[in-house]
């Protein structure tokens, strides 16, 4: 058959959703090669990511036949793209389908990853929360299917939505290959020379913004044992200013180191080479940096209150967003314990395994089957 799939995520993005679109696509395309794969998108990135992804056997890109259209073109003008190409299925990846879809005959599902602007709409400008709940409300209603990332999306997409259980499907992420292989030492020593990483510790990887909870992280280090400094991978928002004000404010400069724009290659190392992976995030649709910790082989300590139980599983240990003294307590333990961390980490790398690529590509072909199914 022939799918259509919304990728200005997949032909844009280096992060986030551009990678569990092109994760998807890639292990479709691979596992079932009869099919055809065509990837809308207004434009696409030149980068190594996606140039691999779009060399890949199966898989086509269509851009606009007209460039004047290709601001509303995902919305609107790709229906007749769509009919014309003979697709008879499109996935929307990012909560997104076009408009009217429904009467073209083709079948249609969309991803929703998260409702975090509608759960904590503080965090986002009116006109985007606006964009984001009028978008995602649409694809939730007139969509054929809808796929969640987790059962805590599901279980707000019935809150918030009011969306019949039934019409709900709870296919979780993967994530990038790379971080399921093992790096070379040599690798690792070289990484860690690039950027002068120490030889103890800690690993946040995620945007510095408020929702994600850095300031959490830096009120703990204080009582953490001082042979662990923190390394933060991730772009800067305004908050960043918040975040290195306490640093000053705490005397912690010399311990924490913050990485940014460093390329995707190198962040499977600095994963496997840190001692454990805290990720306090106030909410989340599911929470890859999580998964990609446990394929690395390091404990998890992450925030209660979202979904980050489904990804982390139930080895990894929980605490109170608001509470640095319970994550203080939580991770001094974990450096504390070899034992512990031995435990952890075997336990991470078997539940992970819930979340390999092939099963989710199965689990998400036989959705696409059941929608053709049906009349």
């Amino acid at each position: 058959m022939r799918i259509g799939f919304d990728g200005k995520r997949a032909a844009n993005n280096l992060t986030g959703l551009g990678n569990y679109s092109r994760s998807l696509i890639v292990q479709l395309a691979k596992l079932f090669p009869d099919n055809q794969y065509l990837v809308y998108a207004p434009k696409h990135k030149k980068s190594k990511q996606i140039d691999t992804f779009l060399d890949t056997v199966g898989i086509e890109l269509k851009l606009p036949e007209k460039k004047s259209l290709s601001l509303m073109w995902r919305s609107f003008g790709i229906k007749s793209q769509l009919k014309k190409d003979n697709i008879v299925l499109y996935h929307g990846l990012s909560n997104e389908i076009p408009f009217g879809i429904q009467s073209t005959g083709i079948k249609s599902i969309v991803s929703i990853h998260d409702l975090i602007f509608l759960r904590y709409p503080d965090y986002y400008k009116p006109i985007d929360r606006f964009i984001y709940n009028f978008k995602t409300r649409y694809a939730a209603k007139n969509s054929d299917c809808i796929v969640a990332i987790s059962q805590k999306t599901k279980q707000d997409l019935i809150e918030f939505y009011n969306v019949k259980e039934e019409k709900i499907k709870v296919i979780y992420q993967s994530c990038d290959a790379e971080f399921k292989l093992i790096q070379s030492q040599e690798f690792k020593n070289s990484i860690k020379a690039k950027y002068a990483l120490p030889d103890k510790y800690l690993l946040n990887v995620g945007t510095i913004e408020p929702r994600k909870n850095l300031l959490l992280i830096i009120n703990a280090l204080k009582d953490i044992d001082p042979a662990f400094k923190l390394v933060v991978v991730g772009r800067n928002k305004p908050y960043a200013d918040q975040v290195r004000a306490q640093i000053k404010s705490l005397n912690l400069s010399d311990r924490v180191i913050f990485l940014k724009d460093l390329p995707f290659i190198d962040l499977p190392a600095i994963y496997q080479m840190a001692t454990v992976f805290v990720y306090p995030s106030f909410y989340e649709g599911f929470g890859i940096p999580v998964i990609e910790a446990l394929y690395s082989g390091i404990p998890v300590v992450a925030a209660t209150g979202s979904c980050l139980e489904e990804a982390g599983g139930p080895e990894s240990l929980y605490i109170d967003p608001n509470d640095s003294s319970a994550l203080a307590h939580a991770l001094n333990g974990i450096l504390s314990d070899s034992l512990l961390q031995n435990k952890m980490k075997i336990a991470g790398l078997k539940y992970v395994q819930k979340f390999d690529s092939d099963l989710l590509a199965q689990q998400m072909i036989e959705c696409y089957y059941t929608q053709l199914n049906k009349n």
